[in-house]
């Protein structure tokens, strides 16, 4: 027999309805646990079956037990396929899975009597019981674990007929609960990990296709515009206009394929307290045609909470050149990553500021340099630097620590 119909065979079996569902079940962030759960399942299933053998002739109504294992065995088979594959993984077959085994156990008043059913475990055995409390962890977490624990377990002390608080040498109920919050806290864990890794590896691409496109636009369309703005301005006249916007247009373009659609405050304040964050990305995206940024290639990590004091900084600095440098005022924003400090200069070639006039608005109770600016640089730990003289410009420089986030 040849191979070509073993590989249709293969062919059609994955475009099977089981087969998508299996496909489909490699991708559950809690898989594993499924499968794994179905080999717990399988040698339960041994020991309830060994359980069953050593034990039938003590029973009053062997032949009713013998039936309810047979029901056993098929549930059994039934369920270990489905939470394999995974088309048994909802809360409809769980909860009916809760009830059978429920319904299993409470079955020990009628097939065995009441001395029996208190010296000895719960028919069908509390080990296979456990199973179903494992699957409601796994789908619900470590709450649902708990509360399937519970449950399975008071069924067990509801057929002894008496709580027995001696679990020194009974502790049934405080294993199957355990189990089913050890296992809740696993499957919860496992999908909080598959979460971030999705989100990383979606982060990852995203970069990915975004450097790509940065180099083919780079060697077309940003070249173009380059060439329209020099040769317009070489020209001069109406096409000035036309230099300008390519020139316009050339910026937007080099900040949109660098950082995508992030913002100042997207970067930093999404990040939370602690996460380290780009700072040079972070303040790229101040670039405009007023506004030029100059930052290294490879990321500037500090804490989120200290770029977001910087950024402040920063903001504060273009705003007063925006207002009080003058018109056609141009600013420069330069990041230095120096190991322990980073630097950030902000410079425009505006009107500067005459001596004694921030001493003077001082007095007058405007602290937006003071407290906008220096303060929240001081308050990092780092210094804030002046340089400035009337119609040479300002320049703020903030030098400012990373140690000092580390010790927060």
């Amino acid at each position: 027999m040849s191979a070509q119909p073993s590989a249709r065979w293969v062919a059609q079996m994955r475009d099977t309805e089981a087969g998508r569902l299996a496909r489909a079940a490699d991708v559950d962030p809690v898989g594993p646990l499924w499968r794994g759960a179905q080999i717990f399942r399988l040698l339960s299933y041994l020991y309830a079956l060994g359980f069953q053998l050593a034990i039938n002739d003590d029973l009053e109504h062997r032949a009713v037990a013998w039936a309810l294992f047979g029901l056993l065995t098929v549930w059994t088979a039934v369920s270990g396929v489905g939470y394999f594959v995974g088309f048994a993984r909802n809360r409809y077959w769980v909860s009916v899975e809760v009830v059978v085994v429920c319904g299993l156990m409470l079955s020990t008043s009628y097939v065995a009597d009441a001395d029996w059913a208190w010296n000895n475990q719960t028919w069908p055995t509390t080990l296979w019981a456990t199973n179903a409390v494992i699957s409601v962890a796994i789908l619900a977490g470590p709450v649902g674990g708990i509360v399937a624990g519970l449950v399975v377990g008071g069924t067990s002390t509801f057929v002894k007929g008496e709580l027995n608080l001696n679990f020194g040498r009974n502790a049934t109920i405080i294993v199957i609960v355990a189990t089913g919050m050890a296992v809740g806290l696993a499957a919860a864990n496992a999908r909080r990990s598959h979460e971030k890794l999705s989100a990383a590896a979606r982060i990852a691409a995203a970069a990915e296709e975004r450097e790509r496109l940065s180099r083919e636009v780079h060697d077309g369309v940003l070249q173009v515009l380059a060439l329209i703005a020099r040769r317009g301005r070489e020209i001069g006249g109406p096409t000035a206009e036309l230099a300008s916007l390519a020139a316009e247009q050339e910026r937007a373009l080099r900040r949109l394929i660098s950082d995508g659609d992030a913002s100042p405050e997207s970067v930093l304040d999404g990040a939370g307290g602690t996460a380290d964050v780009d700072l040079a990305a972070a303040l790229r995206v101040f670039a405009d045609d007023r506004v030029s940024v100059s930052a290294p290639a490879d990321p500037v990590p500090v804490p989120a909470h200290i770029g977001q004091e910087i950024r402040a900084a920063v903001v504060n600095a273009l705003d007063n050149t925006h207002h009080h440098a003058g018109p056609g005022a141009r600013a420069y924003i330069l990041v230095e990553d120096l190991g322990d400090d980073v630097v950030v200069s902000v410079r425009d070639d505006g009107v500067g500021i005459g001596e004694g006039r921030l001493a003077q608005a001082v007095s007058q109770g405007r602290l937006g340099v003071a407290k906008s600016i220096v303060g929240r640089i001081e308050s990092l730990g780092g210094r804030a630097v002046l340089d400035t003289e009337p119609g040479g410009g300002t320049e703020w420089e903030f030098t400012v620590p990373r140690r000092q986030s580390r010790r927060d």
